[in-house]
């Protein structure tokens, strides 16, 4: 259910940022929230497993991609110029916090039934996020926040760092989508978020308790670790700032190599006698899992930036959510196959491995020479 969900999300991801670049991001979203909060309260209804696929897995998707990055991101994309890294990293911090819902449901469901738990899981969405959409973009229109904002910022940014005013002089502002499109260096950067978050560090997500139980350790243990990985990954998303200081690719490749580390770590382990390296994982894993996403939606904004980048940024939702629905279901069936995850941890590195070649050689440190 979890695959399909993903692969939905990242099918529908360029359908809804080709909508954002069109229509209001701020009814998109509300939508978006709607169809979520309606969908989460049907799931108290169901009686069939079939049911929940279809309202899950399926129903459940459209209103993650209409409120989710797909639309957001591009917004904050255009509001900030200066500091595109730092902004998305907030952004994305507070996906990796969502990982907390999981213990407010727990609660609810402990407090009432499983059903309930749904309702009002449902209504907590619809009631605190309808609320702060409608307060962000306090009823001004995209072109207008786009006006404002890039008029008291690219000049500033002009005049400081040559390299921070990529915005005021990009091409693609105005090239016709199909141009945008034919350039290979897009779907450069859509492989790498397909190799690194969708294929890797997903399949990582999905297994990484059943891992810890199968070395030994108890489930409350498991569930920390799990648990940490998400706030760890919050903490690295906040970073953004540094891809803005330091250049896109130099961050993504440090988030490589530690990632790279975190799965040697998880290699060397074949018991529960050294809990000490989880920790070193978890930090190794959870903090490039949060910093790598700024810096590469901000080098996708750095070169494709324009009136196309709510489709821009879809098509790396789309790289994301087939990866994502690869990597899970990969890890169970070698699992499935050989009883361990050696060879699914293998395949990660090697990911991870050809996604920082394929952001070098997409080269966003360059968009101001060529794009």
């Amino acid at each position: 259910m979890f695959s399909i969900n993903v692969a939905l999300y990242g099918i529908l991801s360029p359908i809804a940022g080709n909508l954002a670049d069109r229509w209001k991001p701020k009814l998109m979203m509300s939508l978006g929230i709607l169809i979520i909060g309606i969908s989460t309260a049907a799931c108290a209804l169901a009686n069939e497993l079939w049911q929940f696929y279809a309202i899950f897995g399926v129903v459940l998707s459209l209103g993650t991609t209409f409120s989710g990055g797909p639309v957001i991101i591009p917004v904050v994309s255009r509001l900030f110029t200066r500091r595109r890294g730092a902004a998305i990293g907030i952004i994305v911090a507070g996906g990796a916090l969502s990982f907390s819902m999981a213990t407010y449901a727990e609660y609810l469901i402990s407090m009432f039934d499983w059903r309930l738990a749904f309702v009002l899981l449902a209504g907590t969405a619809t009631v605190v996020c309808i609320p702060l959409i409608l307060s962000i973009f306090r009823g001004r229109t995209k072109q207008q926040a786009k006006s404002s904002i890039e008029k008291r910022e690219i000049p500033t940014s002009a005049s400081k760092n040559p390299e921070e005013s990529l915005t005021a002089s990009n091409d693609y502002e105005n090239l016709p989508l199909i141009k945008i499109l034919r350039d290979y260096r897009l779907w450069l950067i859509a492989l790498s978020y397909m190799l690194y978050m969708g294929i890797a560090n997903y399949l990582i997500v999905a297994h990484q308790v059943v891992f810890f139980l199968d070395l030994g350790y108890d489930s409350h243990f498991a569930a920390s670790i799990a648990g940490a990985v998400g706030i760890f990954a919050a903490l690295g998303a906040l970073s953004g700032f540094l891809s803005d200081k330091l250049g896109r690719e130099k961050i993504f490749t440090a988030c490589c190599v530690l990632s790279i580390i975190s799965l040697l770590i998880l290699l060397s382990q074949k018991d529960a006698s050294n809990p000490w390296a989880l920790y070193i994982f978890v930090l190794s894993f959870g903090f490039p899992m949060g910093l790598f996403s700024p810096a590469l939606i901000a080098g996708a904004a750095d070169l494709f930036y324009g009136k196309h980048f709510g489709t821009v940024n879809g098509i790396l939702f789309m790289g994301f959510g087939l990866g994502g629905a690869i990597g899970p279901w990969m890890g169970g069936y070698i699992f499935d196959i050989s009883g361990n995850y050696s060879l699914a941890f293998i395949i990660c590195i090697v990911a991870y491995t050809l996604a920082c070649i394929s952001f070098w050689l997409a080269a966003p440190h360059r968009a101001k020479k060529t794009g």
